[in-house]
């Protein structure tokens, strides 16, 4: 046990916690002003309901067991989970319960994620309970496949910090809800704008600044691991960022501030998978790269299917992390890959890409299918979609009877 990698993972869990409040500002200022609450309650209500329910069973489902694909029910309410020591996994340099904690962060951020893609447009008490299905079906067993032992560890996939996990997840299931919910009222007729760009500058600095407890803290040690996750975590992002400036100057003829936010973030979700496993100057090609393709995804793909993902979930955090998963089965080196044999395509090995194509593959069609089977089981029981009323006048009053800033004629968009 290491006091100070103790000190670093309590810091890197309360940077991945600030995260989630980040990102409720970062869709807040993204969507409309008359559903700016609604927006940042959707991101906000995962830090109770995520939290409560990794300590009733997430952490035990995600941690315990042998099984290929999710774990038991030995550690239900952290049962038998030390706060001082390690003794349920024996490599690592922190207490069970820091642990457990760190990785409570990341599904509340996950689960958050998803609602950039249905916002203005579903009821906020079926969201709620498609977030506690999904968690429990969804979520905690990607996370034992991935890091709990469990099938895709056992083809040697490796994802440092969420691209699967995380970012494919909750972007597919963003797609997913996105096309059952259907279109907003006024999609393809009227030109959505942001309601508030500093909203969003803030919120994408502290998604930054808090990506940094993402990614160096699933070194899980205060190590060359860490450092070299932090450094690759931030050249990527101001690499991305650049990147989609560039984009817009040659396309639009001016860079505008709401897509320097965009390409950093896109940065952050495609270094995710390979922080610690890939090199300083190959995350320079990773965030350069992905805007470009999220750009695309979201500028040409999305129009001419004419899906309503409203926030761009899918458009970023999916494509971005399909990205940077099969990024991280190219350039992983031989000194930072877990298995020697397992090591990026260029370094001559095809064996982590493959595994890395195939986690990626599964984690789509894992995600898609359960989150549509979900959501279709609640349309059984409660209508998911405001009605076209409530939709006119905003979901912050037809959902929760608030308003964020004074009503003017014209103004209430």
């Amino acid at each position: 046990m290491e006091t100070g990698s103790i000190a670093f993972i309590l810091i890197c869990s309360a940077l991945v916690l600030l995260m989630t409040p980040a990102l409720a500002f970062f869709y807040g200022g993204l969507g409309r002003r008359k559903n700016v609450l609604n927006n940042m309650m959707m991101s906000l209500a995962p830090m109770a309901l995520a939290s409560i329910l990794w300590v009733i069973a997430g952490f035990s489902l995600s941690f315990s067991g042998g099984g290929s694909f999710i774990g038991d029910f030995q550690h239900l309410f952290m049962n038998g989970v030390d706060m001082a020591k390690n003794s349920l996994f024996p490599a690592s340099h922190i207490p069970d319960g820091l642990f457990s904690g760190f990785q409570m962060m990341f599904s509340i951020i996950t689960v958050a994620l998803i609602t950039g893609a249905v916002v203005g447009r579903m009821r906020f008490t079926p969201l709620l309970i498609f977030m506690v299905v999904w968690l429990l079906l969804v979520y905690y067993p990607l996370a034992h496949m991935v890091w709990g032992g469990g099938f895709l560890a056992q083809i040697h996939a490796i994802d440092f910090a969420g691209g699967d996990v995380v970012h494919i997840s909750s972007g597919v299931t963003g797609l997913v809800l996105a096309i059952v919910l259907g279109k907003r009222r006024d999609y393809e007729r009227l030109e959505y704008r942001p309601h508030n760009i500093p909203f969003v500058v803030l919120g994408a600095g502290l998604l930054w600044f808090g990506w940094f407890g993402f990614n160096a803290g699933s070194a899980l040690a205060a190590n060359g691991v860490a450092i070299n996750a932090f450094m690759t975590t931030n050249t990527a992002a101001a690499s991305a960022m650049l990147s989609w400036m560039l984009l817009e100057k040659l396309i639009i003829g001016k860079p505008s501030v709401v897509g320097a936010c965009s390409g950093a973030v896109v940065g952050l979700v495609a270094i995710t998978p390979g922080a610690g496993y890939v090199s300083l100057w190959s995350s320079l090609i990773i965030g350069f790269l992905v805007s470009p393709i999220c750009f695309f995804m979201i500028s040409v793909v999305k129009k001419k299917f004419g899906y309503d993902d409203a926030l761009d979930a899918f458009g970023c955090h999916g494509i971005g992390g399909m990205f940077g998963g099969i990024m991280t089965g190219i350039f992983a080196t031989p000194a930072l890959s877990p298995d020697k044999d397992y090591v990026g395509l260029i370094y001559g090995s095809g064996n982590l890409l493959l595994a890395n194509l195939l986690a990626v593959i599964f984690t789509i069609v894992f995600s898609a299918v359960m989150s549509l089977v979900i959501i279709k089981g609640i349309t059984l029981f409660m209508p998911i979609r405001v009605t076209d009323r409530a939709e006119a006048i905003g979901l912050d009053d037809s959902e929760h009877e608030e308003t964020a800033y004074p009503t003017f004629l014209g103004l209430d968009s």
